[in-house]
């Protein structure tokens, strides 16, 4: 459950390029002596697209106001993301609390293959082509989170190769 995320993987928010996605909107009620008080949670991924993607959490009393301060959260926890044609670079397992998730890479053309918070992270980070399954929980805060974890684990073919001292042909040729 720790976090993996170095100040390394962080990335400085571009405001004007960054897309929003909410996950989940949870209503809470609250029974006060004068009737019910409702206040609002929202989860929300922001991305680039092109693998930068973010989580946030935001509550408030008002629908918009939990959404905006969610948004506001997520563009602080921002993520590069190693995305090598269309699909992740290899296969990677994700856990948060209950909720865990497997992401393989896919050949050009499969898609986004996963169900709804881990469809909403993919999608944003701009990964076109993923099998994933979620294999713990279903509660959209943990997954999304375990997501997140998974894609923080990614390497890029690049690091690899510059690590081992190798070129990238001999990498992927063997």
């Amino acid at each position: 459950m720790a976090k993996r995320n170095s100040n390394k993987d962080r990335v400085k928010p571009a405001e004007t390029e960054l897309k929003e996605k909410l996950v989940n909107l949870n209503r809470v009620a609250k029974v006060t002596k004068g009737g019910r008080t409702f206040s609002f949670a929202a989860i929300v991924v922001v991305g680039d697209g092109n693998g930068t993607v973010g989580h946030g959490l935001g509550k408030a009393r008002d629908v918009s106001e939990s959404i905006a301060k969610a948004v506001d959260d997520a563009k602080k926890n921002l993520l590069k993301v190693p995305i090598y044609k269309g699909t992740i670079p290899h296969e990677v397992k994700g856990k948060y609390g209950a909720g865990k998730v497997l992401i393989k890479p896919a050949a050009d053309g499969t898609g986004v293959i996963a169900g709804g918070a881990m469809r909403a992270v993919l999608e944003i980070a701009g990964v076109h082509n993923v099998l994933a399954k979620s294999q713990g929980s279903s509660n959209p805060h943990n997954v999304v989170k375990a997501t997140i974890d998974a894609l923080s684990r990614l390497r890029s073919p690049m690091d690899i190769a510059r690590q081992r001292n190798i070129d990238l042909e001999k990498l992927f040729n063997g």
